[in-house]
């Protein structure tokens, strides 16, 4: 009998960390998992290991970092949907426009400034590696006034100004309308710093704003400063 025992406990305590999660087999059939002690002769107790507990914790330790990657993502999500779009990020001189009359009415109060306007996509790659370096351009000159024309949204009007491809610019002022008009990429960026430079002159305009191409700047009222003292 104290072979019998000794057999026993001996294979009961050789298993490997895979068999925690199954039932011990020992040769007498004295020992399984989950059951209560047993007594087997001479008062000598056989405990078995608390195998609900051990594989409890193995499955929280293997399904925690799960949970954390994936509350990562959603709080990534999050942040990334909070974010402005690249063509949302502009210099304060930068006026976005959303239909003819906003063109029309900005392009009346700008005055003698130099107006630019920027003809873009949103789902235009060129458009988007020009867009930095522009908002860039704006910051150092913010006498000028930057128009930004989405295509998607005003297609009738920059089909009446001959718009064609994209990235595409408007350089106007005053009474002189439109002075330019010309296609950019990053890599010819030096063209719109020549156009500004030629373009960005004191000058003072006589007579009203011209209109532009199809699009007429007649009945666009322009508001006018209250002079000093008056009510």
């Amino acid at each position: 009998m104290a072979d019998v025992i000794r057999a026993c406990s001996f294979q009961s305590l050789r298993f490997s960390s895979s068999s925690v999660l199954t039932s011990f087999s020992s040769t007498s059939g004295c020992l399984q998992l989950g059951l209560p002690p047993n007594q087997i002769s001479d008062n000598k107790r056989i405990y078995p290991l608390a195998a609900a507990s051990s594989s409890a914790g193995l499955a929280r330790f293997s399904l925690t970092p799960r949970k954390r990657l994936i509350s990562f993502k959603v709080h990534a999500t999050l942040a990334e949907t909070n974010q402005p779009k690249w063509w949302e990020k502009n210099a304060p001189n930068m006026i976005d426009i959303h239909s003819t009359q906003e063109f029309l009415e900005a392009l009346s109060q700008a005055g003698d400034r130099l107006v630019i306007v920027e003809f873009y996509g949103t789902w235009c790659a060129s458009c988007r590696a020009l867009f930095p370096k522009l908002c860039r351009t704006a910051e150092e000159h913010p006498e000028i006034v930057f128009l930004k024309v989405n295509f998607d949204e005003n297609k009738p009007m920059c089909k009446s100004l001959n718009v064609k491809v994209l990235p595409y610019f408007h350089f106007y002022r005053g009474a002189h309308g439109q002075l330019e008009s010309f296609s950019c990429s990053l890599a010819k960026f030096q063209k719109i710093k020549e156009a500004i430079a030629l373009h960005n002159t004191d000058r003072c305009s006589i007579g009203p704003p011209k209109g532009v191409g199809d699009l007429s700047l007649e009945g666009i009222s322009v508001p006018l400063e209250n002079p000093a003292g008056s009510s």
